[in-house]
């Protein structure tokens, strides 16, 4: 959602920028964008350059007496230097670590200057709401969460993309109205809410307004702005897995807590995943995970185990079904058998379609699925003309 602002209201950022640095004072401002960014990098190369050319920034801004001189800085990726001193340190040239605070930023931020840190969304607002007034930005969302919020919105829905949509609205609204309901005929399962460190919210909480006290109070959080709606093929524990292995990978390591148990709790739900878990995994998992939010230096790791928690508090029962050797919804691979039925025709198609050879067959009589070999690609699933293949926790 942020490329998309840099890349098509540009302007809109600058003149925050601007008014931002006079407001606190400021005669320097970066703009700090991911490198995997090009087409918003060249877009804001060039509405610097444009503005400079106009008089708007530079020395002496329209004979105002003041100065604002902006540089981009091009980010390396790391999903860490969205923590504000992370991103500080990586405009100084240092890796992107998070630093204990105090002092903040306000106080001495880059090179040890008070310094205004603010995301694109935040900044790209500020003209709209000086030229409407506040009232009207107000008289938007809710009383406690002001104005709109942009999602990027993907998963199993009909229509994904990005959105920019009330406070206050509803995940279920979102889901229904703005993306046209699950695809394919399925149900609508679970919605991660607030990017891979959001919270799992099954359907049954759907009801909640998407605004900052509500999304908190159920363990989710607006986060990045992302939304992934999940239907019933979904499996709730190898989401949570999925999730949790990009906040490991993408933990700086300078903090314990963080370092050391997105990694165990990543182990466990990797176990889970394979028919290897035990009883006391959950549990453990659930007490690392708060340990891991409580004592994390920054807000990367105190919020990573937010999709594994919120997984085993509304989805416990998949959990239990994961430590018995069964996925529900048949999409952990170490836990799915195929097998073939009476109704088997004989016709080698499943066979000749098995890049493993692990399909005993004969012409006209029923066939056999060697477990030890197959690697659960699903090609004979497909080329079966009579359904006879199943597969699944038996």
């Amino acid at each position: 959602m942020d490329r998309m602002i840099l890349e098509s209201y540009s302007y809109r950022v600058v003149e925050g920028m601007i008014i931002g640095a006079l407001a606190v004072g400021a005669d320097e401002g970066y703009l700090y964008i991911r490198a995997e960014y090009p087409m918003a990098i060249f877009r804001m190369r060039q509405a610097l350059r444009d503005c400079e050319a106009a008089g708007i920034l530079g020395d002496n801004i329209l004979g105002s007496g003041k100065s604002l001189k902006l540089h981009i800085k091009e980010g390396a990726g790391a999903f860490v230097c969205g923590e504000e001193t992370a991103l500080i340190a990586s405009i100084e040239g240092k890796r992107g670590m998070p630093s204990i605070r105090p002092p903040y930023p306000a106080i001495e931020g880059l090179y040890r200057k008070p310094t205004l840190i603010n995301n694109v969304e935040t900044l790209s607002l500020i003209s709209w709401i000086i030229r409407n007034g506040a009232e009207k930005f107000a008289g938007l969302g809710t009383e406690k969460s002001k104005g709109t919020k942009v999602f990027s919105l993907a998963g199993k829905i009909k229509n994904g993309g990005l959105i920019e949509v009330p406070m206050g609205i509803t995940i279920r609204q979102i889901v229904e109205d703005v993306a046209g309901g699950i695809k394919n005929g399925r149900k609508f399962k679970a919605a991660l809410v607030g990017g891979p460190s959001g919270g799992i919210i099954p359907e049954s909480l759907a009801d909640t307004p998407v605004d900052f006290e509500a999304l908190t109070q159920i363990g989710a959080m607006m986060g990045s702005g992302g939304m992934i709606i999940l239907d019933d093929s979904d499996c709730i524990v190898e989401m949570a897995r999925y999730f949790l292995s990009f906040t490991k990978a993408e933990s700086c390591g300078k903090c314990a807590p963080c370092r050391l148990g997105t990694m165990r709790m990543l182990e466990m739900l990797t176990r889970l995943t394979e028919g290897k878990g035990k009883p006391s995994d959950i549990e453990l998992l659930e007490e690392l995970g708060k340990a891991v939010k409580a004592q994390s230096l920054c807000g990367l790791g105190k919020t990573a185990p937010n999709p594994a928690l919120t997984a085993i508090k509304y989805f416990r029962e998949e959990f239990d079904a994961h430590v018995a050797g069964k996925c529900p919804a048949g999409k952990c691979k170490a836990l799915i058998d195929y097998w073939v039925e009476d109704n088997c025709i004989g016709c080698t198609l499943c066979a000749q379609a098995c890049p493993v050879d692990c399909i005993d067959s004969a012409p006209y009589k029923q066939h056999f699925i060697r477990l030890d070999t197959c690697t659960r690609c699903d090609a004979c699933l497909v080329a079966c003309p009579v359904d006879a293949i199943k597969a699944g926790s038996r």
